[in-house]
């Protein structure tokens, strides 16, 4: 689906330009809500065609087109939320959501395609680490949106309540129990240097293939999830502990010669991407505390990949 150049009658649409700037903000809020990029992006598109299939006289009539939007964009991704939720339980193995590059590291895509647009890219904060997006994965679809619109993007609960379909009262407890679901979740405050250090230890001592080495980084009872989608071959449930995981991914260098191990950062965190024959195989992220690694992400299914294609 493109997105129309201006009205249906073919008359110059002079607030194009005004409406084409809160792309960016809906990327944002449908990424958050929805886990995938892709989806992300047709949930954006979806919400533009439904701009344009009103009447110029509508359209004209809309106070706060930005506003509009943004409303708009948050009851299509609620219903995307709810056909996902079943398509998840589908999928072969586990689901992470897709992880995403620093805007610094945005390739061009593949050879062909027009470079990615900055004004598409996802603003990366905390609220977009891969530990948050994971905990919002846990949450309900009414849960999910009330919490991100209200806790990240700053909402009334009227407004919420009017994209929800449900009470004020009933959004605030819906984000009251997403804002006790990533309370629970939180791990201590690590400075960034700290985890950029760890993470960087955990690529020498994986490109050696180092088991010792391995172990020392990992908390004991670390649990690594892998995500294949059925495309790629995966664990299909998560590892726990220091020595299973330390031994799977020594495994992974021994078994497939020639791969490099990049340090990137991945959803705002220290991340590491690693390539064979320069095509990215893997994208993994990391949750480090108390000075070792936690959790471990690693996506391996290539259509979620496609940010890290290098140009």
């Amino acid at each position: 689906m493109t997105i129309p150049s201006g009205p249906g009658d073919g008359r110059p649409d002079p607030g194009l330009n005004a409406i084409m700037s809160e792309r960016r903000q809906l990327i944002n809020l449908a990424y958050r809500l929805l886990g995938s990029l892709a989806e992300a992006e047709d949930a954006v598109q979806e919400t533009y065609a439904r701009w344009y299939a009103m009447p110029l006289e509508r359209r004209d009539a809309v106070e706060s087109p930005g506003a509009w939007l943004m409303r708009v964009a948050g009851r299509v991704c609620l219903d995307v939320l709810g056909s996902a939720r079943a398509r998840r339980e589908r999928y072969v193995g586990q689901w992470i959501p897709e992880p995403l590059p620093d805007r610094g590291e945005w390739p061009g895509g593949r050879p062909g395609e027009i470079a990615a647009d900055p004004a598409d890219q996802v603003t990366l904060d905390e609220s977009v680490t891969m530990a948050f997006m994971v905990v919002l994965e846990a949450m309900t679809p009414a849960e999910r949106v009330a919490f991100v619109l209200h806790d990240v993007f700053r909402y009334s609960f009227a407004e919420v309540a009017e994209i929800v379909g449900r009470t004020p009262a009933a959004c605030r407890q819906l984000a009251s129990s997403a804002r006790r679901r990533v309370r629970a979740s939180q791990a201590p405050v690590t400075p960034a240097a700290d985890r950029t250090g760890v993470v960087g230890a955990f690529r020498r001592a994986w490109a050696a293939g180092d088991v010792d080495a391995l172990i020392c980084l990992l908390d004991p009872g670390a649990t690594v999830v892998a995500d294949g989608g059925g495309v790629a071959s995966a664990l299909l449930r998560p590892v726990e502990g220091a020595g299973r995981i330390a031994r799977a991914f020594a495994g992974i260098t021994a078994g497939v010669p020639g791969l490099t191990f990049l340090e990137r950062t991945v959803n705002g965190q220290p991340g590491l991407v690693v390539r064979h024959d320069g095509v990215t195989v893997v994208v993994v992220a990391f949750e480090v505390a108390g000075g070792r690694i936690t959790r471990i992400w690693a996506v391996r299914n290539p259509e979620k990949l496609r940010p890290w294609t290098a140009g």
